[in-house]
């Protein structure tokens, strides 16, 4: 059935994809500095969605701080990651600005000493992808969800999709997202934190400074016209802090809200179209059915 298809092609996106996979379309692209690497088309529109990405949230999502996640101790998948490492050494550097896509040859070269993490867009474009196909093979609607970064896109049970935004520590959502089609994405430092030499540690890095941001922000959840959108544009605001990832979600009319160290959530004024309650912006507020 379309399920079993999908499940089928978010596996081989995770193949191509996963820079954990040492055969993986990206590893080799990471082993091939300065060479043009010829890549599947699906490859190639992570890393040019990568590279908008990088352009749209004014530099605060950067797909190439590989260097500085291997860094900060994450070297291996999450399940697998020790309880306390040596934190290793990496020699990459940011370069965002020097890759180079040629679209004749679907081709793809990094530039020497830069790493790139399909990290913090890979799960949204897969959504994407899959939920294209859905709809392509027949079916009516379609929600993806790929570890709380998800897509909807045509009919939904009830009139449109029902996406609860919770909160990282209170019982019940803290908004409820009405969409008819379009992505939702939640970047949160609660999950995956590990310890390190030198402290705790977690994956969302800040590329202004080369480490794991530390910004007073617990989670950060954008809503947008596709989940590559809302999952790059939640790790930028996540990693911007308060208030300046509301101010940057507004420039970019994607809708926000941030929970901060405290607990108190706080919303942009574009959330308000696809929420069921109208906080004011800015504020210490929750949104409420």
């Amino acid at each position: 059935g379309l399920v079993a298809l999908a499940r089928r092609r978010i596996e081989d996106l995770e193949a191509r994809w996963s820079r954990f996979l040492p055969t993986s379309e990206i590893s080799r692209l990471n082993a091939s500095a300065e060479t043009p690497v010829p890549v599947s088309p699906e490859t190639y529109e992570l890393i040019e969605r990568a590279l908008d990405a990088w352009r749209m949230t004014e530099g605060r999502f950067d797909p190439t701080v590989l260097g500085d996640v291997l860094r900060a101790g994450y070297v291996t998948s999450f399940e697998h990651l020790p309880t306390a490492a040596p934190t290793p050494t990496s020699g990459l550097r940011r370069g965002a600005e020097h890759i180079e896509l040629d679209a004749t040859t679907g081709s793809v070269c990094l530039p020497a000493g830069v790493g790139f993490d399909p990290g913090g867009i890979g799960k949204g474009l897969a959504a994407d992808l899959v939920v294209a196909e859905l709809l392509a093979w027949g079916a009516d609607g379609a929600c993806v969800n790929l570890g709380g970064d998800l897509r909807v896109a045509g009919d939904a049970p009830e009139g449109s999709w029902v996406v609860a935004i919770e909160h990282p520590w209170r019982p019940g959502p803290t908004a409820r997202v009405y969409l008819r089609d379009g992505g939702v994405a939640t970047s949160s430092r609660t999950r995956r934190r590990w310890a390190t030499a030198t402290g705790a540690a977690h994956h969302l890095i800040d590329p202004t400074r080369g480490e794991p941001a530390d910004v007073g922000v617990l989670t950060a959840s954008a809503v947008a016209a596709a989940g590559w959108q809302a999952e790059a544009f939640a790790k930028a605001a996540f990693v911007a802090g308060l208030p300046d990832g509301l101010d940057l979600l507004d420039r970019a009319e994607v809708g926000g809200l941030l929970v901060d160290d405290d607990g108190a959530v706080l919303t942009n004024r574009a959330l308000w179209s696809f929420t069921d309650g109208a906080p004011a912006p800015h504020t210490s507020t929750g949104l409420t059915a």
